[in-house]
């Protein structure tokens, strides 16, 4: 029995078509993080953040998984073992491709939240500041979408797979955005082998065991055959 955690970021969906943070031209290019991310910029103008939000929740509607969220899907129902994906991204493209062991620890598009009373339900595409929460009513709907400043989701449970990991691996991600920087460290104090798959060398690739680079599409299921056939 084979405990394998994935850690994914923004780099697996690119090829999906989804931007990532630097991407020139797209949805964040088009604003700051400060005004589109944080919980000051929803206090400012909820109008612009829920604007953003439609309109990457449309994109990831219509995005499609590609062989790298295909192979993780398939790593996990033919692996002697399990498979925990972490994934940094608000997309659903894991579970689309058939994931069923995914941990969102900065939230979903596909989820709304109240910051009044906490209660959580499935978004609609279009979400306004004037959309009442089904179970307090109070017009204080927002994205389920951690934003900075905010503590991710469910970091008890990462850390708990973290301590039983025999393999770590992170898939498109830049290395800069901590916690989630710190768990190549985190699973390593516990002996688990690290691994880097990245387009290039994330800010922490140093801290690996093994980093391979390319299109996530190609490195990810080359590893994965790899894996299945150990």
């Amino acid at each position: 029995m084979t405990n394998i955690v994935i850690l994914t970021g923004a780099g697996i969906s690119a090829e999906s078509g989804l931007g990532t943070f630097r991407d020139e031209g797209g949805l964040w290019a088009q604003h700051r993080i400060e005004d589109v991310a944080t919980p000051e910029g929803f206090a400012r103008n909820p109008q612009l953040v829920h604007d953003f939000y439609n309109a990457r929740r449309a994109q990831a509607a219509e995005a499609q998984p590609n062989a790298a969220h295909a192979a993780l899907a398939d790593l996990e129902n033919q692996l002697d073992g399990d498979v925990l994906i972490v994934t940094q991204n608000v997309d659903d493209l894991h579970e689309k491709a058939g994931s069923r062991n995914v941990v969102h620890m900065h939230g979903a598009l596909n989820k709304a939240l109240c910051a009044v009373c906490d209660h959580r339900w499935d978004a609609p595409l279009l979400m306004a500041p004037e959309d009442a929460c089904p179970r307090c009513n109070a017009p204080s709907t927002r994205p389920d979408v951690v934003w900075f400043g905010e503590i991710p989701y469910a970091m008890e449970d990462i850390a708990e797979a973290l301590s039983k990991a025999d393999v770590f691996v992170s898939i498109g991600t830049s290395g800069e955005v901590y916690p989630a920087a710190n768990f190549v460290a985190e699973a390593d104090h516990f002996g688990a082998h690290t691994i880097e798959l990245n387009l290039e060398p994330s800010a922490g690739a140093s801290r690996f065991s093994e980093c391979r680079f390319g299109p996530a599409s190609e490195t990810v299921p080359t590893w994965v055959t790899e894996e299945l056939k150990r």
